[in-house]
């Protein structure tokens, strides 16, 4: 597409106002935030659930991948449906009451075979959410904004309420009441966002126009072979391999190897939900003005000070947290992996598609292999040797993505 033809390819698109537009990306953040609280409640229920059910460190990573493997097909099938059915609606609503359901099944679950059925259950229902809310996003919202919007809507629910309220509440409430419990008070938001969700979110346009500066016509196989397509499954893979093991295998590390009691050890794990809440914004918004490739290469390059800093800092917990904050931030980078920069890419009918199998391709690999790989070396290591994984993931990330090539519209037209 040349300079010209892309300010009529927007004006073509049938934007609504901008209160809805708000009032959509909110209500999907929010829904996304439920998701990932009900997702992440395991990992910082683990203090607790290990010694109760006598799992190994490489029992705990199977756990975790197997949510992640079940998530990655479900990305992919329900992405590709959503590029080619209307009800993406009646999708999301489904998926939000059938996780809900699944956080109960955990609570109840009495042995590790139990709990790991009840936990890919899970990842079949909350894999195809994050697909669809992109789509309606791409449809709904406009292109100057997309890059903030599907920021907000990816980041700033799952990490204030997946990574920040989660291990403060849920650790308090499972020291007073039990680590079943826990599990099914996760349960009630889900109820309630589904209810928010037919009530607030409109039937998204039929015919979207195309999502971003990519060729209005595509065929699947010319989707699938386009190169920010590519490079961004492939940073998808080490960036979500990056957090899983982190999600995993840090709370261990810090109750068991640094000594943090677990009330300490949550609050560390929720400095994390504060830097990624207010990446959402930051990072997202920053790639609308100075491009997706500035900020793809490097926020990961500034990941590497969360395994450093748990395993050389020894001074106070306050500057540690700092040190979490801070590295973090590449976690504002994951909404331009998998849905911003592949779905501008694209011509509009593939975008749910590509979206799909970035976040998909990053689960089945990088969320099922790595904190399996990373639970084996533990066990045969020690607990360091997850956080080295980690690091060699982030400078690997930022390595690759120097190939991208850049798609935020305003920068495109501008260089141009």
């Amino acid at each position: 597409m040349n300079v010209q033809s892309a300010p009529a390819t927007y004006a073509l698109k049938r934007t609504p106002g901008t209160g809805y537009q708000i009032l959509l990306v909110a209500m999907l953040s929010l829904n996304f935030g439920i998701v990932f609280f009900d997702r992440n409640t395991l990992s910082f229920l683990m203090p607790f659930v290990q010694p109760d059910l006598h799992l190994s460190n490489t029992q705990v990573g199977v756990l975790s991948g197997a949510l992640s493997l079940t998530w990655a097909f479900a990305a992919f099938a329900v992405g590709f449906v959503a590029d080619r059915a209307m009800g993406r609606k009646s999708l999301l609503i489904a998926a939000t009451l059938a996780f809900s359901l699944c956080s109960v099944a955990s609570g109840i679950a009495g042995s590790f075979m139990l709990l790991l059925g009840a936990r890919m259950l899970m990842g079949v229902a909350e894999g195809g959410i994050m697909p669809i809310s992109q789509s309606i996003i791409a449809t709904e919202v406009g292109p100057q904004y997309r890059g903030l919007a599907m920021g907000v809507a990816q980041n700033f629910g799952s990490n204030l309420l997946g990574s920040f309220a989660a291990p403060v509440l849920l650790v308090v409430f499972a020291t007073a009441y039990g680590w079943r419990r826990a599990f099914f008070i996760a349960a009630v938001p889900g109820l309630i966002a589904a209810l928010l969700l037919w009530a607030v979110v409109r039937k998204p346009a039929i015919l979207p126009q195309p999502a971003g500066i990519g060729p209005a016509q595509m065929t699947l196989r010319e989707a699938f072979a386009e190169r920010n397509v590519l490079l961004c499954a492939a940073i998808g893979v080490l960036l979500v391999s990056y957090l899983v093991v982190c999600w995993t295998f840090m709370p261990l590390f810090l109750t068991q190897v640094r000594g943090y009691d677990p009330h300490t050890m949550g609050w560390l794990m929720g400095t994390l939900g504060i830097s990624a809440t207010v990446g959402s914004f930051g990072v997202s918004g920053l790639s609308d003005k100075t491009g997706r490739r500035p900020m793809l290469i490097a926020m990961p390059f500034i990941g590497v000070v969360i395994p450093l800093g748990a395993i050389y800092f020894t001074g106070s917990v306050w500057v540690l947290a700092g040190i979490f904050f801070i590295g973090w931030g590449l976690n504002g980078v994951l909404p331009l992996v998998m849905a911003t920069v592949p779905s501008e890419s694209v011509a509009a009918q593939n975008a749910a598609t590509v979206m799909g199998l970035c976040m998909g391709s990053s689960e089945v690999v990088g969320g099922v292999l790595s904190p399996y790989i990373s639970g084996f070396a533990a066990d045969r290591v020690g607990l360091h040797a997850p956080l080295w994984i980690m690091l060699g993931l982030a400078v690997a990330a930022g390595v690759l993505a120097l190939g991208i090539r850049e798609t935020a519209p305003r920068v495109v037209v501008r260089g141009r």
